[in-house]
């Protein structure tokens, strides 16, 4: 055993008696090493001597349940409490409970402003947002001032003048169609040779022809 470990195992008691009776409540050997040795540096077996040896000397109280033993501080050193002082107890543990459930809203408030901050721009950021934010405008501005100055606008009733002659015309370009494709279809049916033939000799182009497509109604 080091030097350490030894000191620690030698101070075991008194460190294990002050621990019972500031907590004043039940443990069992294994609860009493693993609350202490981080701390302390207890190491198990050192821990189970010291609480054995207590109990013989009469320092602690100990109790079987079972295949375990529970140790705990001897009560008869406390002094006695009245009613009333439990009641008075209980109502400081209700009043520092109300406190602690505050203070843990507090915090929780707290913990969201400080993310709500840290996720916001510094003020560096902030400054050089704005700056290119200026420069925007100002590109939109310059653009709004050309169209403004342009000569060449197209008022709301010429444009719908121009869309108006457009429907017109795709109507008629769709309707010419259809037309045509009929008569070539009926033709076709007496012709002895193939529709391409056809359309060479008659001297027909086809909108595929040229890449053409009719716009959508």
């Amino acid at each position: 055993m080091s030097k350490s470990r030894a000191e620690a195992a030698a101070g075991a008691p008194g460190i294990i008696l002050r621990y019972l009776q500031e907590q004043n409540r039940p443990y069992s050997a294994q609860d009493v090493f693993g609350n202490l040795q981080k701390e302390h540096g207890l190491g198990k077996a050192a821990v189970v001597k010291a609480l054995d040896h207590l109990a013989q000397q009469g320092k602690i109280k100990e109790k079987t349940y079972g295949k375990q033993k529970i140790y705990f501080a001897d009560q008869d050193q406390f002094d006695t409490v009245s009613d009333a002082d439990l009641h008075s107890l209980d109502a400081k543990i209700v009043a520092l409970t109300a406190k602690v459930q505050s203070l843990q809203q507090s915090c929780r408030h707290m913990e969201a402003e400080l993310k709500e901050l840290t996720n916001a721009l510094t003020t560096p950021e902030m400054q050089k947002e704005i700056q290119e934010l200026k420069k925007e405008c100002a590109h939109y501005i310059e653009r709004l001032k050309n169209i403004k100055a342009a000569t060449n606008h197209v008022t709301p009733e010429e444009r719908e003048k121009v869309y108006r002659k457009r429907q017109k015309y795709c109507k008629e370009w769709r309707k010419r169609k259809r037309i045509t494709t009929e008569l070539c279809d009926a033709i076709l049916e007496g012709y002895p040779k193939s529709k391409k033939q056809f359309f060479e000799e008659v001297g027909i182009e086809t909108d595929e022809d040229h890449n053409v497509t009719l716009p959508d109604p």
